[in-house]
């Protein structure tokens, strides 16, 4: 089998487990209990901490541990909207992950927000005109992806975030998907919250964290005993911490040399792909996308029987984001990217790490091919 699915999650990473293991172990305790017990596992989430705030470059104050990506979206989301009193006003795109358009959909059903979406073009690319012409006076958040969990197109979140502190709107990142593959240093970015998820990058599932800058007011969402400093209350995931601070430090380790490999073999797959499935049609942007993301239509196809046929051969791969499975709409990212409903339900998403070798991923463009055309009729 080869596994082509890591946008929806990754294999746990052997570091990551012996890192875990002492905080599942013996040194289990509560991070808030004052004897010996408690505070070896406060020790361990606080070099946690650190650890991620090193890998985000920030402060560790400005760290706070989540239950995953979806946790860090709503709580920036919903916590930074709700405590700036500037307006209710908030600055997206259709394209964003559904935790961040389900918040900002909460935040205008239930407390009067007004949204404007951004149009992205056919490549999914959000240009600076565009999103300054979204802003306005009473704009009191904007969040854009850096990366689409889709069709992998990488967002120029520098300049956007640039545009939006010119007028004073604090800017927020869901960065989930480019963990691991891109710099995450939020001082580079220019970003005031940034969200990231330790499942994609070979820790565990349950487990992610949100930088917020120091200065940004952010009101919890979740509410309780006050623990992350008051951010989001509940017991620490102490064990989950230093997977998610473990995975973040072997991900820094020749990051651009890894990426820049996996970025040849996709293009590589890419176009091999494209001479062998009839009809097929890359998706997001040709150049500015994730290293390790190929998402293609197949005009005419059924997109899920087309992952049958690859599961047969072999191949596990997806037909778009895991959190919409089960779902019997069209991807809501392809019909903002223009795509007719009938064309996006013909969707097929490629996703894999670094573990997936470039002989391997040789190997599956043919596959692809004969699955089309087995779905098409036309043999394979």
């Amino acid at each position: 089998m080869i596994y082509l699915d890591a946008a929806a999650t990754s294999p746990v990473r052997r570091e990551v487990l012996e890192a875990m293991w002492p905080y599942l172990t013996g040194d289990f305790g509560n991070p808030s209990s004052h004897h010996a017990v408690g505070e070896s596992a406060a020790r361990g989430l606080a070099d946690a901490r650190s650890a991620v705030a090193d890998w985000l470059g920030c402060r560790a104050s400005e760290v706070t541990f989540t239950s995953g990506g979806t946790e860090a979206d709503n709580l920036a989301v919903k916590g930074i909207a709700l405590a700036n009193p500037r307006g209710r006003h908030i600055v997206t795109t259709p394209i964003e992950h559904e935790a961040v358009l389900e918040s900002v959909d909460y935040l205008v059903r239930l407390h009067g927000f007004e949204v404007t979406f951004v149009p992205v073009g056919p490549d999914g690319l959000v240009t600076a005109e565009a999103f300054a012409a979204a802003v306005r006076p009473d704009t009191t958040l904007a969040s854009v992806m850096l990366a689409n969990n889709e069709v992998g197109t990488v967002q120029p979140i520098a300049e956007l975030a640039a545009i939006a502190h010119e007028h004073g709107i604090p800017f927020h990142t869901d960065a989930v998907q480019a963990a691991g593959w891109l710099p995450l240093d939020v001082r580079a970015l220019g970003v005031d919250a940034l969200s990231v998820s330790g499942h994609k990058l070979g820790a565990p599932k349950g487990v992610g964290a949100l930088y917020v800058r120091g200065r940004i007011p952010l009101e919890p969402v979740i509410h309780g005993g006050g623990q992350e400093r008051g951010r989001r209350s509940g017991t620490e995931n102490v064990a989950g911490a230093v997977a998610l601070a473990t995975a973040a430090r072997l991900s820094v380790a020749g990051l651009e040399e890894r990426a820049t490999a996996v970025a040849a073999a996709r293009d590589a797959f890419v176009a091999a792909v494209l001479a062998e499935a009839p009809g097929a049609s890359l998706t997001g942007h040709p150049t500015s996308r994730l290293p390790g993301t190929a998402s293609f239509v197949f005009p005419g196809i059924n997109g899920e029987a087309v992952l049958l046929e690859l599961e047969r051969r072999g191949v596990v791969s997806s037909s778009g984001s895991a959190c919409a499975a089960g779902s019997e709409d069209a991807s809501h990212v392809l019909l903002a990217l223009g795509y007719p409903e009938d064309v996006a339900r013909t969707a097929v998403r490629f996703s894999w790490g670094p573990e997936v070798t470039a002989e391997q991923l040789a190997a599956v463009a043919p596959a692809v091919g004969e699955a089309v055309r087995a779905v098409a009729g036309l043999g394979g």
